[in-house]
C-alpha cells in the first residue's frame, strides 16, 4: 500500500487546523451542517449528472485502488519476465502454460495462455493491446470525474454563498446577529474551495498517476511477452525491460565489472 494520499490529506487539513488555532478562532465555526451538506451533497449530484451511472459506479470503485496506489511498478515485474523467457528458452513456449496459474495477473495470466497456445504475434500484440488501451480509458474516466467535481465545487460553494447573504440581508434589522450570519455565509465558499484543493482534485490526479504506472506497467508486459515470443535470449530481454523502465544497473555489478576490467 502507497501511504502517500493519506499522509498529504493528514498534512494538508493539519496545516489548516494549525492556521485556525493560531489565528484564535474556531473549528466549529467552519463545521456549519447546512453550507457542507450544500456544498459536497450538490457538487456530488452535478458530478453524477454530468457523466453516465456506468461512469459514476467505476468511479467510486476505483477509490479503493487510489488508496492502496499502484499494485506493482514496472520494474518489479521484470524478475518475472525473465525468469519466463529462461523458461521459454530451455524448454519451449509450451511449458509456459504451467506459469499461467501463478501468473500475478489477469493481463499476464493471458499473455501467456496466448504464448503457450502458439498465437501469432501480430495477434498477441493487437489483444494486449486492446487490453491497455481499455485499461487507460477506465483511468481516465475515474479521473475526469474527479476531476470534474474539483471544477464545479468552488462555483457551488459561491452558490451556497449567495443564498446565506439573501437570508442576511432579509434580517438587516436584528444588527446583532448580522456578523454572525455574515461569517457563516462564507463558509459555503471556503468548503468549495476546500474540498476542491483538498479532496476531489488530490483524487484525481493521484487516479491519473495511478494509472499512468499501470498503462506502463502492461506496456513492458507486452515487450516483454512479445520478446519471449521471438526467442530472445533471456539477458537481452532484461536489458531492453530495464532501458524501457530506465532502470539501471545495481551499483554492485558495475563496479564489479570495473574490477574485472582492471584485473
Amino acid at each position: 500500500m502507497d501511504p502517500s494520499f493519506i499522509i498529504g490529506i493528514i498534512l494538508a487539513f493539519g496545516a489548516l487546523y494549525a492556521m485556525i488555532t493560531m489565528e484564535g478562532a474556531s473549528v466549529d465555526a467552519l463545521l456549519l451542517p447546512a453550507p457542507m451538506i450544500l456544498v459536497l451533497g450538490s457538487t456530488i449530484g452535478v458530478g453524477i449528472a454530468s457523466h453516465t451511472i456506468r461512469d459514476t459506479i467505476l468511479s467510486v470503485k476505483s477509490l479503493g485502488r487510489m488508496i492502496r496506489g499502484p499494485k506493482k511498478t514496472a520494474a518489479s515485474v521484470i524478475p518475472a519476465l525473465v525468469g519466463y523467457a529462461e523458461r521459454a528458452r530451455t524448454e519451449g513456449l509450451l511449458s509456459l502454460e504451467q506459469e499461467v496459474e501463478s501468473a500475478p495477473d489477469d493481463f499476464t495470466r493471458n499473455a501467456l495462455q496466448s504464448l503457450a497456445d502458439g498465437a501469432d504475434a501480430e495477434d498477441l500484440r493487437t489483444v494486449m493491446d486492446d487490453e491497455i488501451s481499455s485499461a487507460s480509458t477506465r483511468n481516465r474516466v475515474a479521473s475526469k470525474f474527479y476531476s470534474s467535481l474539483g471544477g464545479y465545487a468552488p462555483t457551488i460553494g459561491i452558490v451556497g454563498t449567495v443564498v446565506s447573504l439573501t437570508h442576511v440581508l432579509e434580517n438587516l434589522d436584528e444588527p446583532d446577529h448580522l456578523g454572525h450570519m455574515i461569517a457563516a455565509a462564507f463558509v459555503a465558499t471556503l468548503w468549495g474551495l476546500l474540498s476542491a484543493n483538498f479532496i476531489w482534485n488530490p483524487i484525481a490526479g493521484r487516479l491519473n498517476r495511478i494509472g499512468a504506472v499501470e498503462v506502463e506497467r502492461m506496456n513492458l508486459i507486452m515487450e516483454g511477452m512479445l520478446a519471449i515470443h521471438a526467442g530472445a535470449a533471456p539477458h537481452l530481454v532484461e536489458e531492453r525491460l530495464r532501458a524501457l523502465a530506465g532502470v539501471k544497473e545495481k551499483s554492485k555489478d558495475k563496479s564489479k565489472s570495473a574490477a574485472d576490467g582492471a584485473t
